[in-house]
């Protein structure tokens, strides 16, 4: 017999925490984002304003899936808008249930959240991989309860596939990139001796777990150096925005053998670097940056060529350079994956519907400026 019992306080998640740990190494795609560690320390500084609302589906009274959810409240063009999504925040790539039964957890958590009072306007799961861990398992567990969901395109994040050899990969580059990766690299031997450091620990239960303070404090010196750094309302490890969450994420993630810090220093300066965290021979990028005096010399692009190499000698599978289209993402990677949104609209909610029709105006909106421009560009064609 199938059941589910919803977590509401942060503090109860001790409880079920072994199975947490348990499920989490058959989850598609997990990463930092899914333990139950990330959701504890995102809830201690983002928790305040919010509900959570965490389902642990049960069968024949042991876990067999975990939905992290939370109901925050955000401002659209109708207002501010209670919406029920995952605890992401969009600090990673993909998100989704715990566990290796996705089909059976998210129709169990569906139907608990169809069946108890709505304290939501919107039901809203982004950061879904549709294409593939997820394979539109929940988008027909949410149709199956009888939710209605809309899917459109969220994110697109840009991917380094590592499979085959660096060689391979190499030569796959755009021939003007390569040699500018060469020159950087004379250009930096130059100004001093040149050193890579990766850092990526084994977990503390594995005897190891060393954050390697010394390596954050140089990462968190270049960021303040960079044009993020320059920013009123960055994110980078600098920030004294979330400087303190991520100097928090970072002591979870080396516990826990989740991190991954690149780093490459110039005559024995800080130059650039790239910080990670990684899971099951997947790395997911999270912030990168370079020291804005030798933004010349090629830093940014020496670093992140040197990870993507080290990464192959170690046999990772996949290198996630993360959102957004900034240009050396574009030469790096091999291929773009999108991520989705699933969205609920309450039919007789009057915000949900005031989403709902402000999102059909923009697309259609969109979708006339693409007809016009087509237009043009036929007109001059003739």
């Amino acid at each position: 017999m199938a059941e589910v019992i919803e977590i509401n306080d942060v503090r109860e998640l001790a409880s079920v925490r072994l199975a947490w740990n348990a499920l989490l190494p058959d989850t598609p795609g997990a990463s930092l984002f899914h333990t139950a560690d990330w959701v504890e320390l995102y809830w201690k500084h983002f928790g305040a304003g919010q509900r959570l609302r965490v389902l642990v589906v049960l069968s024949c009274g042991q876990p067999i899936g975990i939905v992290p959810l939370c109901v925050r409240l955000e401002r659209f063009r109708v207002g501010p808008v209670r919406v029920l999504t995952y605890p992401l925040h969009d600090w990673g790539t993909w998100y989704g249930p715990i566990g290796p039964n996705v089909a059976a957890t998210m129709l169990m958590a569906m139907r608990h959240l169809r069946e108890r009072p709505r304290d939501w306007d919107l039901l809203e799961l982004r950061w879904t991989d549709d294409n593939q861990s997820d394979r539109a398992r929940t988008f027909r567990a949410m149709r199956a309860v009888g939710f209605r969901p809309h899917r459109a395109a969220y994110q697109e994040t840009s991917v380094v596939q590592l499979d085959g050899r660096f060689s391979d990969y190499w030569e796959s580059r755009a021939s003007k990139w390569r040699n500018n990766l060469r020159r950087a690299e004379r250009r930096l031997e130059k100004f001093g001796d040149v050193q890579y450091v990766r850092h990526r620990p084994e977990s503390l239960t594995h005897g190891d777990g060393e954050p390697r303070w010394d390596l954050y404090n140089a990462c968190c010196t270049i960021a303040g150096k960079s044009w993020q750094g320059q920013l009123a309302d960055n994110t980078t490890l600098s920030s004294k925005r979330v400087g303190r969450f991520l100097r928090e994420a970072h002591a979870v993630a080396a516990r826990l053998g989740m991190l991954d810090m690149n780093l490459l220093a110039v005559d024995g300066q800080p130059a650039a670097f790239a910080y990670n965290y990684h899971f099951d021979s997947r790395v997911q990028g999270l912030r990168a940056g370079y020291n804005r005096a030798l933004a010349d010399a090629g830093t940014g692009s020496v670093v992140l060529a040197r990870a993507i190499e080290d990464s192959f000698a170690r046999g990772d599978a996949v290198y996630d350079l993360g959102t957004g289209w900034r240009e050396y993402k574009q030469r790096l990677q091999t291929n773009v994956q999108t991520s989705y949104r699933l969205t609920h609209y309450r039919f007789t909610g009057l915000k949900s519907q005031g989403v709902r029709l402000s999102r059909w105006l923009k697309r259609s909106a969109a979708l006339r400026a693409v007809r016009h421009k087509q237009g043009v560009k036929n007109e001059v064609a003739k």
